[in-house]
């Protein structure tokens, strides 16, 4: 899985939506009403974003990552990499399946 945030929902939805066409996902999850502080350029920021939970292959991460700066608007894209440690054997094979080239 791989996290990632975007500034609202019409990018969350645009993003996932070319994740998934291309294949580099299988699913992705939206996440609305997340609130982040960070600093950033020696300012602390205070922000409404939606958070993505990226599903797909261990494989496939890197081309996803590279999939999500490419689009994304932020400068410095959050980039997540989880390992799923186990999950429905039925589920990750449709991961799999879903989210191969």
């Amino acid at each position: 899985m791989v996290l990632t945030t975007v500034p609202d929902a019409e990018m969350g939805a645009r993003l996932a939506r070319t994740l998934i066409e291309e294949k580099l996902a299988a699913c992705v999850n939206l996440v609305p009403g997340v609130r982040s502080f960070y600093r950033w350029q020696g300012q602390l920021e205070d922000a409404s974003e939606v958070l993505l939970l990226v599903k797909t292959r261990a494989d496939r991460c890197a081309a996803l990552a590279a999939r999500i700066q490419a689009l994304h608007p932020y400068a410095l894209p959050e980039v997540l990499e989880l390992a799923a440690g186990g999950g429905s054997a039925a589920y990750l094979d449709w991961v799999g399946q879903e989210s191969s080239p």
